[in-house]
């Protein structure tokens, strides 16, 4: 007979193989195996050595273990309609599917008059003061998403004068008190031309993109955050969560 730590990894990597588990989610930890599985704390380290050493996820200390990406083409995997995605981050994300991120801020600047998007038919405001921090997002070397946020300063004083490489949603939650009721998202597609101003891929040929256009919202509807961002059409993949549930439970202690 196989030892039980085996029969447990091979049944965390089928998992991984058939989409349940995607690229930088969290796999179960060491208390979570030995509760479900009813095995010892060696043998719970253990499964999880067993699903690291055949390339199908990776430990970072103090955080957890998670999926590693080990697509052919290297396509990160975004979720839609995720709280705990989105609560991660982007640098988060990169680091757990074993890439490393770069960030690149083009601008950072302080809107008075406030902003506003539609997004699936309804307009979404935040009224001013305004940050809006443009920045490139990198994984190993290749930029991979343009993205332009906008954070209400009312509701979040003097988050102009924190690292842009924070997980800004965790930020939201911890730092100001705010408990976010939802993330309203749309997602677009586009051809970019190499010559157009908003093309930033560092391509000199057409590239497909995909435009995500978002609102955090907070108690009483109250928007926190919008964002609008191009995705590079040929490295990204969109998973979309149905009927998410917010989740107030203690999460990863990240970063993007």
């Amino acid at each position: 007979m196989k030892p039980k730590f085996i029969t447990i990894s091979e049944e965390i990597i089928e998992k991984i193989k058939d989409g349940e588990l995607l690229p930088g989610d969290k796999v179960p930890s060491e208390n979570e195996l030995i509760n479900d599985y009813k095995i010892s704390n060696t043998t719970a380290r253990k499964c999880l050595l067993e699903i690291e050493s055949k390339g199908y996820a990776r430990r970072i200390k103090g955080k957890g273990t998670f999926v590693l990406n080990r697509t052919v083409e290297h396509q990160l995997v975004r979720t839609l309609g995720s709280i705990n995605s989105t609560r991660r981050g982007f640098n988060e994300g990169i680091k757990a599917e074993g890439f490393t991120p770069k960030n690149i801020i083009i601008e950072k600047t302080i809107l008075n008059e406030g902003i506003s998007s539609e997004i699936a038919g309804k307009h979404y405001i935040i009224d001013g003061p305004v940050l809006k921090i443009r920045q490139l997002r990198y994984a190993d070397d290749i930029l991979m998403k343009d993205e332009t946020r906008y954070v209400s300063l009312k509701l979040c004083p003097r988050i102009d004068r924190l690292s842009t490489e924070i997980s800004y949603f965790k930020t939201y939650e911890e730092e100001y008190n705010l408990k976010i009721s939802d993330i309203k998202q749309t997602l677009g597609v586009d051809i970019l031309e190499a010559s157009s101003a908003q093309n930033n891929f560092e391509v000199d040929k057409q590239i497909p993109v995909f435009i995500l256009d978002s609102a955090v919202l907070c108690d009483a509807e109250k928007v926190v955050e919008i964002e609008r961002s191009f995705y590079r059409g040929d490295k990204y993949k969109f998973a979309i969560v149905a009927s998410p549930e917010y989740d107030v439970s203690p999460t990863f202690n990240l970063k993007k």
